[in-house]
């Protein structure tokens, strides 16, 4: 919970230097009321669930991950014939059958967006309230080696052929947040929120590179190879809906009866839930939000 101690530590710091008199402007007319806006972030997420996408078999799926493409007759087989053309892989791999994974990758998510649009009450004595829904879109990124010798190390060849693996998801936060502004001049506003969301976590592919050909590892073949005479199935989503706590810390610039413009800064702690990598972790966000007028015919 440190992150979320340090903001409302800087909270606390800058609300005591709202003004010279250590008083907020009194002059100051603020917006009450109902409140849209839309904000943009840089999101950066905990690599606690990346390895989900790192294409290890799982105990209840011993053939599956990169195996289950590597090791096919659909495609496994044209991967074979690729490496074998361009001699990337020695005879000691006499088929795609002979496939060895000699390292596995770390996966880490890269730098990420996240979109959204809310609504939010102000009132009077500077608490409010807000309701958000986000859609980031997040990669995931490492590197695994196939063994181009399997452990012969025949002359002529690489120890390993380096390929990237990815994994693309989105996840949907509904946030709902309690709000605390002051102000800081006439025109800047400090605003902390602090909250809760939901998070519907949605895999979207999984998909290997090997010598430049991209190939999609999720699961459409029920547990099986896609191999000749095995029928395809519809991907069941292996994300899930988890939780967690947030707090942000905005300095926003006032244009009364119009709306504002705020920069800020969001940590949370959150559950995100995949299959066999359901983990907690710190995630961070920085970026603007917009809000588009108050409504003032609801008080």
């Amino acid at each position: 919970m440190k992150h979320i101690a340090l903001i409302l530590t800087l909270a606390m710091l800058a609300a005591s230097a709202t003004a010279d008199d250590g008083k907020p402007p009194s002059s100051r007319q603020r917006d009450t009321g109902l409140g849209v806006f839309v904000n943009a972030n840089g999101y950066w997420s905990s690599d606690n669930t990346a390895n989900f996408y790192s294409g290890r078999p799982t105990a209840t799926d011993k053939a599956g991950g990169i195996y289950r493409i590597l090791k096919s007759n659909t495609y496994g087989h044209e991967i074979w014939q690729d490496l074998r053309t361009n001699r990337r892989i020695s005879d000691a791999v006499g088929s795609e059958r002979d496939f060895i994974i000699a390292e596995y990758p770390q996966m880490y998510y890269r730098l990420s967006y996240q979109i959204g649009i809310g609504i939010r009450y102000d009132y009077a004595s500077g608490f409010g309230w807000l309701l958000r829904f986000d859609l980031a879109k997040l990669r995931a990124q490492g590197q695994w080696n196939l063994d181009a010798t399997n452990g012969t190390g025949q002359l002529g060849y690489d120890r390993y052929v380096p390929c990237g693996i990815t994994g693309i998801e989105d996840r949907i936060n509904i946030d709902f947040a309690i709000t605390r502004s002051v102000a800081l001049t006439r025109s800047l506003d400090l605003e902390l929120d602090l909250g809760a969301s939901l998070i519907n976590t949605k895999v979207k592919d999984n998909l290997i590179i090997v010598n430049g050909h991209s190939y999609s590892i999720l699961d459409r073949w029920n547990g099986n190879s896609p191999d000749v005479g095995v029928g395809s199935y519809e991907y069941i989503n292996q994300g899930g809906i988890g939780y967690g706590f947030f707090a942000s810390l905005l300095v926003g610039y006032q244009v009364p009866g119009l709306g504002a413009l705020k920069i800020g800064y969001t940590c949370a702690q959150n559950r995100i839930v995949l299959q066999h990598y359901t983990a907690w972790g710190w995630h961070h966000s920085l970026g603007v939000r917009i809000e588009i007028n108050n409504f003032s015919f609801i008080q």
